[in-house]
């Protein structure tokens, strides 16, 4: 049977789970938003520990928290930081408020548990309390945008790793399949000849692109208004606590974290959001594009393309005994999706804010938490699950060769447009090759048909014609 603990705050008094570390803001809160049915993403929790451990040790140094309060408090901060109290952080992803919510189970959770580390009982707020002593010279307004950028760092960290080992995966597979001429296409329609390895070596370009601008957010999130309290302008901070407290969580965390030089525009204005997640949109941009070439490439395996093969990983069909779908790919797509839908309710959210707070930040924190993780998954089993084991079905494409489009274009810089063009067209009318067409007419010698079509004259920069071999 559950016992409570009696809470008051301006509301009048609550009941609280004897056993619970969090408190009466964030019953209250929970009461209030049922809406995502998710709890805030614990990346911002486990930042939030950091931002509140490097407050409560500032505040120490400072002579403004006890000893005997400092010790407990940071100690907790850490616990937060780890991980180890997620499961008291219950309040909803989605909530109002501008992020006091999760400001308030933060601090309640925080001091009941320095409660408990000191010996006493959750709930003791004269020896330790979430708003005088954990919550000591902050807002919810400069501590919420300064644990989601630290949160975001870390899974920008993540989420590069993983394009750096995708780029390094595509590479490989540029080098495996140098060889492998093809027919390019565009528009979907035959175009000219191209190889295999140089489709691997694009999208590794086009990840790389993307490993660029991720390492770039990275000085787009560093600079905080921690210290700001409600507006920026620090009030109710000493001043000595507003030129330290950035130092030490920079010590803390190991990022170059900077305070801003106008801590009111910081508060105030979010646009950095934007900017790093339409960095975001442009990676799940290139991801959808591979996915989908992929597919395309696998379609078949008998009635298309067949281009490449990828490793099977389910059975695709409860009703066609052989059938196995690119099932990797389309979920790399739909995360892509994703992503770029957050990217217009991080648009939306950021630009709705007024004066001097944006109050949409709560769904700013887990659209852009969530795009981060989703990205860094995707790529990872995009990798692992799919790009790695790919390999090329070098029969098909050299099927694709024989009577292509392609095939003729190749043939232009030394038949003309003209004889290509014929050279094409009777091939398709009596079934034959082209490379037997050319031949029969004595156009071209083997060696020299055969020259223009290896993987060195289609790769290179530039129309091999007479004397360049």
């Amino acid at each position: 049977m559950t016992t409570y603990r009696t809470e008051t705050d301006l509301l009048g008094p609550a009941p609280v789970p004897a056993d619970a570390l969090y408190g009466i803001h964030t019953v209250r809160s929970v009461e209030n938003f049922p809406l995502a049915g998710r709890p805030v993403h614990r990346a911002l929790i486990h930042a939030y520990g950091a931002v509140k451990l490097a407050c409560a040790r500032t505040n120490h140094a400072l002579g403004r928290l006890d000893d005997w309060r400092a010790r407990p408090i940071q100690d907790a901060c850490a616990e937060l930081r780890a991980g180890v109290l997620d499961r008291f952080i219950v309040v909803d992803a989605l909530q109002g408020g501008a992020g006091t919510s999760t400001n308030m189970n933060v601090n309640e959770v925080i001091a009941n548990r320095a409660l408990q580390l000191s010996g006493r009982s959750p709930g003791e707020y004269d020896a330790i309390s979430p708003t005088d002593h954990v919550n000591l010279h902050q807002s919810t307004n400069d501590t919420y945008p300064t644990a989601l950028k630290v949160a975001a760092i870390k899974l920008l960290h993540e989420l590069e790793e993983q394009i750096v080992a995708l780029v390094e995966t595509f590479q490989n597979q540029e080098q495996a399949c140098a060889d492998v001429v093809k027919v390019g296409r565009t528009q979907l329609q035959d175009a000219v000849l191209t190889t295999l390895g140089r489709e691997m070596g694009a999208y590794a370009e086009a990840l790389s692109r993307d490993r660029w601008r991720i390492s770039k957010c990275e000085e787009r999130l560093r600079v905080v208004n921690l210290g700001g309290t409600a507006i920026g302008t620090g009030l109710g901070a000493p001043r000595e606590y507003i030129f330290a407290v950035v130092e030490t969580l920079r010590e803390i965390t190991g990022l170059g974290l900077a305070r801003a030089e106008n801590m009111v525009d910081a508060t105030q204005n979010v646009d950095v959001f934007v900017e790093v997640s339409g960095m975001l949109k442009a990676c799940a941009v290139n991801l959808l594009k591979i996915s989908s070439d992929l597919r395309l490439l696998s379609s078949g395996p008998q009635a298309g393309l067949g281009e490449i093969l990828l490793p099977p990983r389910q059975a695709g069909s409860s009703i066609m005994p052989t059938k196995v779908n690119p099932v990797i790919p389309e979920a790399v797509s739909q995360v892509a999706l994703r992503v770029m839908a957050h990217d217009q309710e991080i648009t939306q959210a950021c630009a709705l804010g007024n004066l001097e707070l944006n109050a949409f930040l709560p769904l700013v924190a887990d659209a852009l938490l969530n795009s981060l993780e989703l990205l860094t998954r995707a790529a990872g089993i995009l990798r692992t699950h799919c790009v790695a084991g790919l390999t090329a079905n070098s029969e098909r494409c050299r099927a694709h060769l024989a009577g292509a489009t392609a095939m003729a274009t190749a043939l232009v810089p030394v038949l003309g447009y003209q004889r290509a063009g014929a050279a094409a067209r009777e091939a398709e009318d009596t079934g034959r090759t082209i490379r037997d067409v050319v031949l029969g007419h004595g156009w071209l010698t083997p060696e020299e048909f055969d020259y223009l079509v290896t993987p060195e004259a289609v790769t290179r920069l530039g129309t091999p014609l007479e004397g360049d071999k």
